[in-house]
């Protein structure tokens, strides 16, 4: 039998995907409280995250939007990953506030942040292991969130993932106003 790379590069891509889910629910959580969701956007679902990033663009006129709408769909995957928002009960002061139950409740908890960043760290960490090529979208992953991908997540953050001789998500043109 011979086995085409290309012939084998989506499965390839999904089992990555799958991979970098399990390092951002194994990375170290504060307290250790698990507050991580993860998920695989692949397909058409990845046009409709696109899509939405260009609604998001209407909407809040930052242009990046547009190009990483139009980047992403460069991707073989996107792994998002996002937090619950969970007080801990530290009354620590990160989130700029003296103690837990002075913080609003549209403010996040300062440690639920901090474990979405190792969460993210660790799970490209896992894409370069691999040899895969990724970058962190803060713009995918509003829109994932504004799509309710993970739900009663409050931050929610996109890595499209890509096998390809160049990687698509560095080099990238600013979109300007037409």
């Amino acid at each position: 039998m011979i086995l085409n790379e290309r012939d084998a590069r989506h499965e390839h891509m999904l089992n990555v995907a799958k991979q970098m889910m399990t390092a951002a629910r194994t990375a170290p959580k504060g307290k250790g409280v698990d507050v991580i969701e993860t998920a695989v956007v692949t397909e058409n679902d990845i046009k409709l995250l696109s899509d939405e990033m260009i609604r998001l663009n209407g909407e809040n006129g930052m242009m990046f939007f547009l190009r990483d709408a139009e980047n992403i769909l460069s991707a073989d995957a996107i792994v998002l990953i996002g937090t619950h928002e969970k007080l801990q009960g530290l009354n620590c002061g990160h989130c700029g506030f003296p103690t837990c139950a002075s913080k609003p409740s549209e403010t996040p908890c300062a440690l639920n942040t901090i474990d979405v960043g190792i969460a993210i760290g660790s799970a490209c960490a896992t894409a370069s292991d691999l040899r895969v090529d990724s970058r962190v979208m803060f713009s995918a992953g509003l829109a994932a969130q504004s799509l309710y991908w993970l739900p009663g997540c409050k931050t929610v953050m996109a890595i499209p993932i890509s096998c390809s001789s160049k990687n698509p998500f560095f080099d990238r043109k600013p979109k300007e106003k037409k």
